[in-house]
């Protein structure tokens, strides 16, 4: 399942850095599918879905920082674990279960994400 960053994140930023698919954006912040992935133009996503990996998309979270969870592979193929939550100082980086994926949906999602 993705992560999540939930409302007690005190915005030290230390989880952003941590991401290797650049899944992590600081408040506000708009977002790419392009952004520190191999995707580029119009792709299908893993889910399905059909989106322009370079277009804007309109932040998330507007008051702490947000996972985009098409973008989160729980540091599947990178990591042991997820380096959000290894990192974070008040342990706000927690699992989604509105977003539930198995370990090989993750592998696959890592892969297309960038494109090995």
């Amino acid at each position: 399942m993705a992560i999540i960053i939930t409302d007690e994140c005190i915005i030290c930023g230390a989880c952003e850095a941590e991401c290797p698919n650049n899944a992590i954006y600081e408040p506000s912040d708009d977002w790419a599918f392009s952004d520190g992935t191999a995707l580029k133009g119009n792709v299908i996503l893993p889910n399905g879905k059909e989106v322009n990996a370079d277009e804007k998309l309109t932040a998330i979270d507007d008051e702490v920082y947000f996972i985009a969870p098409d973008k989160c592979t729980e540091c599947i193929g990178f990591h042991e674990e997820p380096q959000c939550a290894a990192v974070c100082p008040v342990d706000c980086c927690i699992p989604d279960d509105k977003v539930v994926e198995t370990e090989d949906e993750l592998k696959a999602k890592k892969m297309f994400l960038h494109k090995e």
